[in-house]
Order: C-alpha cells, then structure tokens, then sequence
C-alpha cells in the first residue's frame, strides 16, 4: 500500500498502487541511440563493400614487440625517456609526500607552548 500526504487534513492517508509515479523513477529512454566512440569507420559500410577502414595504424603489434623483448628493462620504463621521467616524477613525489607526513606528524605530537 502507498501513502499520500493529504492537503486538507496534513496526514497520510492510502492511496492506489496507480497514483504511486514518483518523478525520480519515470523510465526514460533516450530517443536516439548514442554513436560509437570507439573504432568508428572512416567510410560507411554501404562505401566500403564488405570491408571496413580506420582511420589510424595498427600499432598493437609493434608494442607487443617491444613490451615483450628480454633486454632487462622493467615493463613500465620500456618507451624510453618519457617513461623514466614519468617513474622518477612519481617516486620522487612519494617519497617527498612521505616525509611531509612524518615531518607533519612529529610537529603535531609536540605540546603547546603556553
């Protein structure tokens, strides 16, 4: 059973389960559906006959060449020189977040001079 509040007497009274439409829980479908984002055509598939182009490069097998090498570089420093500014960025930011926390800390459990 579902409650009304009633605007003449300000109480709860019942009301049919038909009258219970809450506007927050409306279906809504969208009229149109949204276009793909990923991997769209750069003709449409009526142009192209039977097969599809894209518009960039295949550059998977290529990075699947080099991510798989065996020269001892971790995988995440493999792409050279951005990469190692990237790792040395964040490490350097690590370690530094770190000692503001212990310099922080130690501050904090100083007393107060009064």
């Amino acid at each position: 059973m579902y409650y009304k509040l009633n605007g003449v007497t300000q109480r709860l009274t019942g009301a049919p389960a038909a009258a219970y439409s809450p506007q927050g829980l409306r279906p809504s479908i969208p009229a149109v559906s949204p276009p793909i984002t990923f991997a769209t055509p750069t003709k449409l598939v009526s142009e192209a006959g039977s097969q599809v182009e894209y518009l960039g490069a295949n550059k998977v097998p290529d990075l699947q060449k080099a991510f798989q090498r065996s020269d001892g570089i971790p995988v995440h420093l493999k792409r050279g020189l951005m990469d190692k500014m990237l790792y040395r960025t964040t490490m350097g930011l690590t370690i530094g977040g770190a000692l503001y926390c212990l310099v922080a800390l130690y501050i904090a459990a100083q007393p107060r001079n009064k």
